[in-house]
């Protein structure tokens, strides 16, 4: 196994180790940061892919042609 991988194994378990000994108050504060770190990552995901040069553009250019085209059943 590289050395690289053995060294972040072993950061990971240290990281988990000192999760669990996190009082309920900071682990809840560090649940909501990790909440939060993945909620922007998600965005900035979408974001990236919806893009005009994104990977799902070409999708979009097909869903904006038939909405123009009446191709749509509006949501109630």
């Amino acid at each position: 196994m590289p050395l690289a991988i053995k060294m972040r194994q072993m950061r990971l378990a240290e990281i988990e180790k000192a999760v669990d000994a996190l009082s309920p108050e900071d682990l809840a504060k560090l649940a909501a940061y990790i909440a939060r770190h993945d909620k922007l990552a998600w965005d900035e995901e979408i974001e990236r892919d919806f893009s005009a040069d994104g990977k799902h553009a070409d999708s979009l250019k097909k869903i904006d042609a038939q909405i123009e085209a009446g191709n749509f059943t509006p949501l109630p």
